[in-house]
């Protein structure tokens, strides 16, 4: 791993939520530089290391055959040392109903820059086979996080657009096996990445209005009490 010193960065800035970590963490894995983060999520009502944060940058030192220093539960300073090379899969088991698209945040930007083992020394990009993130347990869908359908809908095509390589697959494919609601969590998702060269994207304008489409559902538990059909009816 690059010996270099660790650039320090306040997680109390700002918001003072999760966002600093996840955005440290991933462009750390993307520039190889390597972070200390102290102060992580100083401003929430219980600071620290909760169960996705933590499982997210786990996730991404495993996928980068990285280091990581102070990754426990509520802790409140974590330093990370990205490695560089990936592995072409990762899994994720979130136990509880942790958002599964915060944990992504970490994730989807180091997986599109990441190098091919065979190809590190030279800077090169790894364009052709995708890399695989599986979720096993997590919520597709609950409070405080964007939805899965919102990551599908409207993320990812805003992310298309930067793609610089014509006639191929999307930059990213998500699959939902199973949803996941709070409490349960118990979600199925897997996700490929192609690792593409990107484009800088100006979006100064806001363009009319193409289409408005609504998604709706709920969990098992609600099915009997028309939950659904109340909602749709208003």
């Amino acid at each position: 791993m690059p010996n270099q010193n660790l650039i320090e960065i306040d997680g109390s800035y700002g918001s003072g939520g999760g966002q600093t970590l996840r955005s440290a963490c991933a462009l750390s894995a993307v520039t190889q530089k390597p972070c200390r983060i102290f102060n992580i999520r100083k401003s929430r009502p219980k600071p620290g290391l909760s169960i996705q944060h933590l499982l997210g940058i786990q996730a991404l030192a495993q996928f980068c055959n990285g280091r990581l220093e102070g990754d426990r539960l509520e802790s409140e300073e974590i330093k990370f040392y990205p490695g560089d090379i990936y592995r072409e899969r990762v899994s994720v088991n979130i136990p509880t109903a942790g958002s599964i698209t915060l944990v992504l945040q970490t994730l989807i930007l180091p997986a599109l820059f990441a190098p091919s083992p065979s190809q590190v020394l030279s800077n090169k990009i790894w364009e052709g086979k995708p890399l695989k993130i599986i979720f096993t347990g997590g919520a597709t869908d609950t409070f405080f996080s964007p939805t899965i359908d919102y990551f599908r809908y409207v993320f990812l095509p805003t992310l298309e657009k930067m793609n610089l390589t014509e006639n191929r697959s999307p930059l990213v494919e998500i699959s939902v096996l199973k949803r996941g609601y709070y409490p349960e969590g118990g979600a199925k998702v897997e996700i490929r990445v192609f690792p593409s060269k990107l484009k800088n994207l100006n979006l100064t304008e806001r363009g009319s209005l193409k289409k408005i489409l609504v998604i709706s559902g709920a969990s098992n538990i609600l099915k009997d009490k028309k939950w659904l059909s109340a909602k749709l009816l208003g």
